[in-house]
């Protein structure tokens, strides 16, 4: 389903893009992927709403980006989120290894009790 947004940028970029999505798809059971062509990227969530949404996909030109939703209420000990926005940060990830670093799971966990508390 995201190749429509991924097919955009260069291989690497489509490739680490579609890992991201399927491994955020594993870590985060029954969430589906919500492609939004007119933004360009690709949520991951629970419903169709904004507050559904535990995190995104974001490619662009210079790599992929994990961004999450409220990401800056979300506790960070690693200080892995970044962004100038109010509430949505992200984690730049440059490879696939990145996935499994102990942050960027915690952040996952904090992110979907994020989302338990919004219902």
């Amino acid at each position: 389903m995201t190749s429509t947004i991924l097919s955009k940028y260069d291989p690497s970029t489509a490739e680490l893009g579609g890992q991201l999505t399927g491994f955020l798809l594993s870590q985060l059971p029954g969430s589906v992927e919500l492609p939004d062509e007119s933004s360009g990227i690709i949520a991951i969530t629970y419903g169709k709403g904004y507050k559904d949404i535990i995190c995104t996909v974001i490619p662009s030109k210079q790599g992929i980006k994990l961004g999450f939703n409220r990401g800056s209420e979300l506790p960070d000990p690693e200080h892995l989120l970044t962004g100038k926005g109010k509430l949505h940060k992200y984690v730049v990830i440059r490879s696939a290894l990145d996935f499994e670093k102990p942050g960027i799971l915690s952040l996952l966990r904090e992110g979907l009790k994020a989302y338990d508390k919004r219902k």
